[in-house]
């Protein structure tokens, strides 16, 4: 018996926050004047996202007098700092994480207690003690459980925590490995007018996801899983940790990238997973022309992307979460059966793939 990803829970904080809103507050945060005004408005409109959410109520409001994170001047100063977006992400993301977990759980009416390990993945946000110890008092599970964190791998680090949860429970089969995603992207909103930024800021949301992995003939088996480095879009993507949150490095170029590299490596993803037999696809929804690309890139259609871009248009990016959400739709989706291949990409420029089987 294989394992499974049994039950996946998913979770966001507070009410959607319509795209058009927060252009609005993008345009009074960079101090635009009426043609980069309209240039902002078309790139939202254009990205594919109707809403997001945010653990920040300020992306909201439409007056600098309402806001209660960022400075009430036109200017943001002082611009709040790392330490100050990482107070947020301290109070924040326990609560949001333990929503999607208790989900999880419920559905696959497994209580807490008996989990033997809890994996927590996070790209936007690290303490000590963590919140993978929040979630133990919160949920009452046993203090002797094992525990792992997988911090700042980007978008593909939920790969990462399945692919350990599969080989923990190979190695035991009778352990119950709770993985968890949480990911609060809009705590590290740069006021900067650039490139990298303005693409940043038009996708990214919060949210968080639980993943259960254990021996079972049902959910989501794991069947393969692969990792690649496309090299030439090393320095597209990045990630790094600045005095005023984390800062993204995202290139405009990079769905033409991975177009090229997954086309590059078509013969590959042949032999290793037998790919013009596998039936669905799910893709890391890290925006509008990245889905496109990729679909394109594997020369399927375009249905084959309708959970990924009801993702992306009603949550944004969120990260590492992003294609737990999309797997969770999936996982509830009767028309799907049979093999899914999943695809991540993260810094690096770093492809994760993952073969799962529903049954």
């Amino acid at each position: 018996m294989d394992s499974s990803i049994v039950s996946i829970g998913i979770s966001n904080p507070g009410a959607p926050i319509p795209q058009a809103k927060i252009s609005r507050f993008m345009q009074l945060a960079h101090q635009l004047d009426g043609q980069e005004q309209r240039k902002l408005d078309f790139l939202y409109r254009k990205s594919g996202i109707e809403s997001r959410h945010s653990v920040l109520k300020d992306f909201e409001k439409e007056e600098v007098s309402e806001f209660t994170f960022f400075p009430k001047n036109k200017e943001l100063h002082p611009f709040p700092g790392t330490a100050a977006r990482m107070d947020v992400f301290e109070v924040e993301a326990a609560a949001l994480a333990e929503q999607a977990v208790r989900t999880a759980l419920v559905k696959a009416q497994v209580a807490p207690s008996s989990l033997t390990h809890l994996i927590l993945v996070s790209c936007t946000g690290m303490v000590a003690p963590g919140v993978e110890l929040d979630l133990i008092r919160r949920l009452d599970m046993a203090s002797s459980i094992e525990r792992y964190c997988i911090h700042f791998m980007g978008c593909y680090a939920a790969f990462t925590g399945l692919r350990l949860a599969d080989q923990m429970v190979r190695a035991n089969p009778n352990a119950r490995v709770l993985v968890v995603s949480v990911e609060l992207c809009t705590l590290h909103f740069q006021k900067e007018y650039t490139e990298d930024n303005l693409l940043a800021n038009s996708l990214f949301g919060d949210g968080a996801a639980a993943a259960l992995v254990m021996q079972s003939d049902t959910g989501l088996q794991i069947k393969k899983y692969f990792s690649e480095v496309l090299w030439e879009g090393e320095k597209d993507m990045a990630w790094r940790i600045g005095d005023f949150g984390f800062e993204m490095r995202l290139s405009q170029y990079i769905p033409s990238l991975l177009n090229q590299g997954i086309r590059g490596l078509r013969d590959l993803f042949e032999s290793k997973f037998n790919f013009s037999q596998v039936q669905h696809v799910a893709i890391h929804p890290g925006g509008k022309q990245i889905l496109i690309q990729v679909q394109q890139a594997f020369e399927l259609a375009p249905e084959v992307n309708r959970h990924a871009f009801e993702v992306l248009r009603t949550c944004g990016n969120m990260s590492s979460a992003s294609i737990l959400f999309v797997l969770e739709r999936m996982l509830q989706d009767d028309c799907i059966q049979g093999e899914i291949l999943a695809l991540g990409f993260g810094p690096g420029l770093t492809l994760e793939t993952s073969l799962f089987e529903k049954r």
